[in-house]
């Protein structure tokens, strides 16, 4: 007679989690971290340059001259819009804010895989602190914008004032996106190169080089709407239309068609901030364990 040997069931417990999004809760530390972790990438971005902080100005103002010459001398794309310059500087300058942000949030966490491994933090100071270091460098670039809008003689108003919440309103949606594709790339890693077309497209889908408000735009109304539904034009529009606005630049509103139409972007501001927060919450505990 065998007698079959007794299976063991190995009893491991409750499994254990990682550090979440947001750690202990304790506000102050967050902060310090995330903005520790920004400093130091800014400060490392220009270590042994000789120019250090030219070349954070040199390549939005690169492509400034680039796109300038090329559409005010070859096309005479800007010829009925006022202070074009400026307009395209800013734009450019803008953009490049949210591009900046969210392509360096992709792999800000993979990046970081040492320090994740090994040391116990709140997960979202990584993402937001590519969004602070991408303001780092927004706030260098929009010194020589202002210089050279002020060399453009646009009038200085009041209404730049309104610029500010623009600005918080960009960052709010930069900041939802890099939450969202920083933790989908932990376990997607095709999530970069998509990025990197969805980047190229919205450029063109921006009103940048354009605006929404030209005779090509208005003509076709479904294409006007369609460009309208992006969240950056809303933005740039109104951010123009605040720089310029006593010289016939429509509000967002105006150009969108009415104000029922900016809630679609609005809702999409809203929604990606809310869907990356839920998401890179989710993930967080298992960040580790999945790199």
């Amino acid at each position: 007679m065998t007698v079959e040997p007794a299976t063991i069931e190995p009893r491991f417990g409750r499994r254990i989690k990682g550090p979440s999004a947001f750690g202990d809760g304790d506000l102050r530390r967050f902060v310090h971290l995330a903005r520790t972790l920004a400093v130091t990438d800014w400060k490392l971005r220009f270590f042994g340059s000789v120019l250090g902080y030219v070349w954070q100005l040199m390549r939005p103002l690169l492509l400034f001259g680039v796109l300038y010459l090329v559409f005010t001398h070859v096309f005479r794309f800007g010829d009925d819009v006022d202070y074009y310059p400026a307009v395209l500087l800013m734009n450019v300058v803008l953009y490049t804010f949210f591009a900046e942000a969210t392509m360096g949030a992709v792999g800000s966490v993979v990046d970081r895989e040492n320090l994740v491994r090994k040391i116990q933090f709140p997960r979202m100071v990584i993402p937001l602190s590519v969004v602070l270091t991408a303001a780092f460098n927004f706030a260098v670039n929009f010194l020589a914008v202002f210089v050279f809008i002020i060399a453009q003689g646009v009038p200085i108003t009041w209404h730049w004032l309104w610029l500010v919440p623009l600005l918080a309103i960009l960052a709010f949606f930069c900041t939802g996106v890099a939450m969202l594709v920083s933790a989908l790339f932990v376990r997607f890693r095709d999530v970069r190169p998509i990025w990197e077309v969805v980047l190229q497209a919205l450029f063109y889908a921006t009103p940048i080089i354009y605006v929404v408000s030209s005779p090509q735009i208005s003509e076709h109304t479904h294409l006007r709407r369609l460009i309208n539904l992006n969240p950056l034009t809303s933005i740039l529009t109104q951010a123009r239309h605040e720089l310029i606005g006593a010289h016939g630049a429509p509000t967002a509103a105006a150009a969108a068609g009415s104000w029922a139409w900016l809630l679609i972007p609005a809702a999409i501001v809203v929604g990606s901030f809310a869907l990356g927060l839920w998401y890179f919450n989710r993930e967080a505990p298992r960040i580790a364990e999945e790199l």
